[in-house]
């Protein structure tokens, strides 16, 4: 028998980070452009405000979402996807299609 080989440790560190509950649909989100905090809770309400917090700290620490402190009165954050980020948001679209056209709810 033939030696078998692990998986790629990129492979396994991607597939752990993107299968969190929350972080594709949070991705997903911010494709479509930068969000404060309430909007992106607004759009995924099920998602509570201490998850969300812990998730977009996790986004930033792997480069995927950047955190923007915008100084005009009223002072305000946003969060945006980086080029890391909006690379794998292009491919977790595929599965936005295969969604609409596969699954029940």
């Amino acid at each position: 028998m033939g030696e078998q080989r692990g998986l790629c440790p990129k492979i396994e560190k991607s597939f752990d980070l993107i299968s969190k509950r929350w972080t594709g649909l949070i991705i997903y989100v911010l494709m479509s452009g930068p969000k404060r905090f309430s909007e992106i809770h607004t759009t995924i309400p099920d998602l509570s405000k201490r998850m969300l917090t812990e998730r977009m700290k996790e986004l930033e620490e792997q480069g995927i979402v950047v955190r923007h402190v915008i100084t005009e009165r009223p002072i305000r954050t946003e969060y945006l996807l980086t080029k890391k980020g909006t690379e794998l948001g292009k491919i977790l679209s595929p599965i936005s299609q295969w969604a609409e056209s596969w699954m029940k709810v």
